[in-house]
């Protein structure tokens, strides 16, 4: 008998100074079987960076052809793919081919300048791809967070973000890796 999804629900504050963006979501995100609770949050992190009412959660784990995250426009094109962990190669590529825009956020601590090095030279030639280190103690504090009922406000400033519910806040300071800043 195969393991279902558990449903998360989470009401997300987001106070986005970079870009001028207000707006509380409700959301509700299913967490595969084979899913940690430090990228289910992650997945809400990347949900807070690029906010916007087109944004939407994908089967991402479950599914090839699907990122984490998408937003497409109302003809179905592909606006922004987003993604999470250390895909291979060639799973970054057809995203850049597919998306107007993609964005991949690394998570993993030591093993991310190792898979960099080994990939980059074959990336560096998408002009629509952005990758961004997430630091391993800001996703471990993150995870603490996971909760099934989950009221959360965000604020991000200067390109810092700030994740805390009722408990805890998070400070996250994404590091980005390409295109080097």
């Amino acid at each position: 008998m195969a393991l279902k999804a558990t449903i998360f629900k989470a009401e997300l504050g987001i106070a986005d100074l970079d870009r001028g963006y207000y707006h509380t979501h409700q959301l509700t995100l299913a967490r595969h079987p084979s899913e940690t609770d430090e990228r289910l949050m992650l997945r809400l992190l990347a949900f807070a960076l690029n906010a916007s009412d087109t944004l939407e959660f994908c089967r991402g784990i479950s599914t090839d052809d699907e990122p984490a995250l998408w937003q497409k426009s109302q003809s179905d094109d592909i606006e922004l793919w987003i993604e999470l962990g250390l895909p291979d190669e060639s799973r970054l590529r057809k995203a850049c081919n597919r998306a107007q825009q993609v964005i991949l956020y690394t998570y993993g601590g030591r093993a991310v300048p190792v898979w960099w090095d080994k990939i980059r030279t074959r990336l560096t030639r998408f002009n629509n791809l952005r990758v961004i280190n997430l630091p391993t103690s800001q996703c471990e504090q993150l995870a603490g967070m996971a909760a099934r009922t989950m009221q959360l406000q965000c604020t991000i400033q200067d390109g810092e973000l700030s994740l805390g519910d009722h408990h805890q806040l998070t400070a996250v300071s994404p590091e980005p890796i390409y295109p080097a800043q």
